[in-house]
């Protein structure tokens, strides 16, 4: 897919499958923090202050990650506090771009073409892969932050102030649970789709699939008896797996070979997922086409030849997800 050697855009594989087949995702690496008051956060600097208009999102309609941002964006009432770009869901030829495809954008802010050139004007010698989302700060013209799990953390809690629905999804009392089970999701179901559709040996594979769907049986068994992973109340673990489990049957089922069984068996599952796609502004966050076209068109690795299952594209307008919702999935 490539990446970029001191400031420069380079064909060059991103090395994330290691000798013995395994997928391994390499680390974000801008790490800053907004917060209310400007001061520094967990990682990085300070001096970035939560302001409206100040900041600005690029991403893919298509990854999953960057779908965490934009729920977050959605479900608080940020949208007119945070704007932002929608890249072409086909990246191949120099990563992600800015081209014509139905809900893609140009880049307003800065004009680029390709989101690699956002990365280079933020650190002109970086070095590493250029992913989404990406949070940039129009201010001073850089990078604040493109670690997903980051970024859905600072838009709940620094900008509490300014957005239109101010929703606790981080509670104090339940903090302590909520890391342990995000970190037991994105070990087990948010990166072990990757780690399945990326592996390199049948064992790196066979070891990533079972994990993965031990993991939905436990989640199965927990949510047979909850609404939400915690009960009654959504909070930050719900919205971090929803992207994956709206991904799952039309393109991890097929396209990451994650066939043990579809998400349709777990009923519990599915009842949540739904639940979570009903919840007011996340059916606009879900753009199926965008999904389907990027994993399936971009992955030639994986799939060499382009080919869409009929069974996948039929997620643009069918069952599960198109009813009882208020409108189709986009």
């Amino acid at each position: 897919m490539g990446l970029m050697i001191s400031g420069v855009w380079s064909d060059t594989d991103s090395r994330e499958v290691q000798a013995d087949g395994r997928f391994v995702r390499t680390e974000s690496a801008f790490r800053n923090w907004i917060t209310a008051d400007g001061s520094a956060g967990p990682t990085g600097t300070g001096g970035f202050k939560a302001e409206s208009g100040r900041y600005h999102l690029y991403v893919s309609y298509a990854c999953p990650w960057a779908h965490r941002a934009l729920i977050y964006r959605s479900v608080l009432g940020l949208e007119a506090a945070i704007g932002v770009s929608v890249v072409h869901p086909v990246n191949r030829e120099k990563g992600w771009g800015f081209a014509d495809y139905p809900g893609a954008t140009g880049d307003a802010i800065n004009g680029a073409r390709h989101l690699y050139e956002i990365y280079a004007l933020s650190d002109p010698d970086y070095s590493g892969k250029v992913t989404v989302p990406v949070l940039w700060d129009v201010k001073t013209g850089a990078i604040v932050n493109n670690e997903s799990a980051e970024i859905i953390r600072m838009l709940g809690e620094a900008f509490r102030a300014i957005a239109s629905r101010r929703v606790e999804f981080y509670p104090e009392e339940l903090r302590v649970g909520i890391d342990e089970l995000n970190e037991f999701t994105y070990r087990n179901v948010n990166n072990a789709v990757y780690r399945c559709g990326f592996a390199r040996t049948q064992d790196a594979y066979e070891q990533s699939v079972a994990a993965l769907f031990s993991a939905l049986d436990t989640l199965e068994a927990r949510l047979e008896g909850s609404r939400y992973l915690f009960g009654e109340r959504i909070v930050e673990t719900d919205w971090r797996l929803f992207p994956t489990l709206i991904r799952f049957d039309p393109v991890y089922y097929f396209h990451f070979k994650c066939n043990r069984r579809p998400l349709s068996s777990y009923p519990a599952i599915m009842r949540y997922t739904r639940d979570l796609l009903d919840q007011p502004g996340i059916r606009e966050t879900v753009h199926m086409d965008h999904i389907i076209d990027h994993y399936y068109l971009a992955h030639r690795r994986i799939n060499p030849m382009g080919i869409i299952p009929v069974g996948a594209r039929a997620a643009l307008d069918g069952p599960p997800w198109s009813a009882p919702g208020p409108s189709g999935v986009h």
